[in-house]
């Protein structure tokens, strides 16, 4: 199986990329989520394949994947 991944950079946070499905674009992605990220930037496009595939995501997986940085994870947390 292969699949399109487009990658996008923040303007806001240094350091901090947005991978989705090319084909989805960016209408997966959570309200909350692109109010922190930022406007995405685009930087590349990546064909992942199970040979070539990112270090800690399988893309055979068919749902949606969604890893926050525990920045974000913590903002709901009971003080």
């Amino acid at each position: 199986m292969k699949r399109i991944c487009s990658i996008y950079r923040s303007p806001k946070r240094a350091g901090m990329y947005l991978y989705v499905l090319k084909s989805d674009v960016l209408e997966r992605v959570p309200e909350g989520l692109l109010a922190v990220f930022g406007k995405p930037v685009h930087a590349f496009n990546l064909v992942l394949t199970p040979e070539r595939k990112l270090q800690q995501e399988d893309i055979a997986e068919d749902e949606y994947i969604e890893h926050l940085p525990e920045e974000l994870l913590r903002r709901n947390d009971p003080m």
